[in-house]
């Protein structure tokens, strides 16, 4: 892991400081650096509840994203900066924004809940997008969150009309010589023909351009975009991809789901509703998505199934556990947290799992099931598009690890479940956090708790 040394004082005190028992030789807890002084940040508002944070990693400040308020702080948690987001007259049913245009629907003043906070790293400026009008986003300054624009005007600028603060990710492709992209995966809510649920769009060097955040491509037939199909929610009509992580490696980008699903039980001739965890994987270089792929991830240990995915984040393997797994200590592992089952997404059970995934393992996978449905075996089996169980159709072309697609056998779907290794389970707090990294050759997590606590 690459840290500046402000990073690595602001990591080291988030370690010490909330790292609060440690467990001795005789398994008994004991308390860590007891009479330690820890350092605290509060917000200004009681309604001010803390939604993301992100670090830059260059300096060390933390950018906060809170409830009508954007926070600058220092890496020992002073107050550099704040600036506000709401609240604003607004109505969720008003599309496009009053903003845009006049809104018949009574409009009452309205949080503004941080969705999403992204450093561009590129153009020293915070990407940072609300729940007001439909989703939009604010570019801000890094030095002093001066805004340099707020693109409104087109509906390419709402992201998401969902009002929760895990319904958004973002994943930002950087380019040398031209302009960034910025891959978006949100939560529908049932507005399938307002937002797709994925798509990449320009992230142009001018704050204020035209085409900030408009389609990478879009033409009358073709879109850089995944949009749910209506019929989808006649067969389950809560239906929605809700994306816990997201991440790019090598020439692919990466999200994380938690999907509805309707399966037949064993022994059943009715369907029931469960949850499943999916990753998707699409090319950087995809302008039409047609190298949309997703499959099934899970973890399993005495016999007890893991599948609700809580939380998820990327490292490297490190040469210890690489020789365990026989990959390379530069290969990228996925650290996940599940929780047992797949039938209750809002209500997880307490026992969890944390789990892991070598990337190259699942890449396998998927190029396997891109074989074999280019061999014309099988449907495209994704579940969103039972609907039209479409099969698959054969053509004699070879398929490599960077395979990115044709305008056929898309979007696709892997039937069978990638399992992960799981390596510790808690049955009483459920773990619903993760970050790992390497140090001297040993990878190291970290786990949240339900309850707030720490585990290393």
């Amino acid at each position: 892991l690459n840290m500046s040394p402000a990073m690595w004082k602001w990591t080291c005190l988030v370690s010490h400081l909330l790292l609060s028992t440690t467990v001795s030789p005789l398994g008994r807890q004991q308390p860590l650096h007891p009479k330690r002084p820890f350092i605290t940040f509060t917000g200004e508002q009681a309604e001010g509840n803390f939604n993301h944070l992100v670090v830059d990693e260059r300096t060390g400040h933390i950018y906060l994203g809170a409830v009508n308020r954007i926070y600058k702080l220092s890496s020992d948690l002073k107050v550099l900066v704040t600036h506000e987001t709401g609240p604003d007259d607004d109505n969720p049913k008003c599309y496009p924004p009053r903003i845009v245009q006049t809104c018949n629907e009574p409009l009452t003043p309205t949080n503004n809940i941080n969705k999403m906070l992204l450093i561009d790293y590129k153009e020293n400026r915070l990407i940072a997008c609300g729940s007001l009008y439909q989703g939009i986003c604010k570019l801000l300054r890094l030095d002093d969150l001066f805004k340099l624009g707020e693109p409104f005007h087109k509906k390419e600028h709402y992201l998401s009309g969902v009002n929760e603060s895990g319904s958004v990710f973002g994943v930002i492709v950087s380019y040398s010589n031209m302009d960034d992209k910025l891959f978006i995966a949100t939560a529908v809510d049932g507005k399938p023909e307002y937002f797709p649920t994925i798509s990449s769009r320009k992230l142009t060097k001018n704050s204020e351009a035209d085409g900030m955040f408009a389609y990478v491509f879009h033409d009358e037939f073709v879109a850089s975009m995944i949009k749910i199909p209506s019929d989808t929610f006649t067969i389950i009509p809560d239906f929605d991809i809700y994306y816990i992580y997201g991440f790019s490696s090598g020439n692919f980008v990466y999200f994380l789901t938690l999907q509805p699903e309707m399966i037949s039980p064993p022994g059943s001739t009715t369907k029931e509703q469960v949850y499943t965890s999916k990753l998707v994987r699409l090319c950087k270089e995809d302008t039409a998505f047609n190298s949309y792929v997703e499959v099934p991830i899970g973890c399993e240990k005495n016999g007890v199934e893991y599948r609700l995915l809580q939380a998820a984040y990327l490292s490297k393997a490190g040469a210890i556990l690489a020789r365990s797994l026989e990959v390379g200590p530069e290969d990228d592992i996925l650290f996940t947290v599940f929780s047992k089952g797949q039938k209750r997404k809002m209500k997880s059970l307490d026992e969890s799992a944390l789990c892991i995934f070598v990337l190259k393992k699942i890449n396998d996978r998927i190029k396997d099931r891109l074989q074999s449905c280019y061999r014309g075996e099988g449907t495209l089996d994704l579940a969103w598009l039972k609907v039209k169980d479409i099969p698959c159709s054969s053509a004699l072309l070879t398929i490599d690890d960077n395979f990115c697609g044709l305008d056929m056998n898309a979007p696709l779907g892997v039937s069978s479940m990638v399992r992960g290794l799981p390596i510790f389970t808690e049955d009483g707090d459920r773990m619903t956090s993760v970050i790992a990294y390497v140090y001297k050759n040993h990878s190291l997590a970290f786990v949240g708790t339900k309850s707030g606590k720490l585990k290393k």
